[in-house]
């Protein structure tokens, strides 16, 4: 089965919101947050410990 990454996203998202009940303005830094990160020189390092977590969950090496 073939989910898009972005519906997972969203669905993660909207329990969190709704289980944890965080402020609104924590939600709002998280998103401008991850939004401009991903602009910087972090994005790479991210991105490669991302893939490389996913990796080791997926079973490939």
């Amino acid at each position: 089965m073939n989910v898009p990454l972005w519906f997972v996203i969203g669905v993660i998202a909207y329990l969190g919101v709704k289980l944890a009940r965080p402020p609104m303005w924590v939600v709002i830094v998280l998103l401008i947050g991850g939004f401009l990160l991903a602009n910087s020189f972090l994005a790479g390092p991210i991105a490669g410990g991302i893939g490389g977590g996913v990796g080791i969950v997926g079973g490939s090496k």
